[in-house]
């Protein structure tokens, strides 16, 4: 099993990092700036938690602190990835007047990030309290609604974005599953795999609409 995981997570980060690469090099507008940067941030802040845990599985040493620092890294990140989705969804669609959603998104983004960042959480033991998972979760879970919805209103639009309220409420499905129930449940661990697939067809997602747009060009 360590050796699939292992190769899973490997790919993924690869599959993000090269992909923000790509379209960053592809693309050199403002939207292609933002898909690349959300590619490469997710890829890179993921990085942090999950290269620890593969280097667990085959050095033997404690990395306990490194992979609650990771985890602390990856929560910052996504938020940021999630924040940089609707500025996507800003640009993309021409959706500009929309400011007072705009500030609920960053205020959302801002109390989770402070919420991640309060010592209450015991990072660098990786054993974070159920009740501050909770507790950090709920903003995030609050910004991943909007997200959804905005794309979900706006899915006939865009061909390359229309199932991206589907991915993005499934990966939030997924996440909050492990987040808030995986202390009592570790089983249920195994639902990162299909959150992490999520991560990649968003990501597909940027690719499609980089590589359509430019052969409109």
């Amino acid at each position: 099993m360590k050796y699939a995981e292992s190769a899973f997570d490997i790919f993924y980060l690869l599959f993000a990092v090269i992909s923000g690469i790509y379209i960053l090099c592809r693309r050199r507008d403002r939207i292609g700036k933002l898909m690349g940067s959300a590619a490469l941030i997710l890829g890179c802040g993921d990085a942090f938690h999950l290269v620890p845990r593969v280097l667990g599985y085959y050095s033997g040493a404690d990395l306990t602190a490194w992979l609650g620092a990771g985890k602390l890294v990856t929560s910052v990140t996504m938020t940021v990835f999630y924040a940089l989705m609707f500025r996507l969804w800003v640009e993309a669609y021409g959706k500009r007047g929309t400011k007072g959603l705009g500030a609920a998104v960053y205020a959302l983004s801002a109390v989770r990030v402070i919420l991640c960042a309060l010592p209450q959480n015991r990072w660098l033991e990786n054993d974070s309290p159920a009740l501050w998972g909770v507790i950090r979760n709920a903003p995030f879970i609050a910004l991943g609604a909007v997200i959804a919805c905005i794309f979900f209103k706006t899915r006939k639009e865009i061909d390359a974005f229309r199932r991206v309220w589907l991915i993005v409420a499934l990966s939030f499905i997924f996440y909050i599953s492990v987040a808030v129930t995986a202390p009592f449940l570790p089983a249920l661990g195994m639902l990162m795999v299909p959150k992490t697939v999520c991560y990649m067809l968003l990501i597909r997602a940027f690719l499609k609409y980089s590589s359509h747009a430019q052969n409109k060009e």
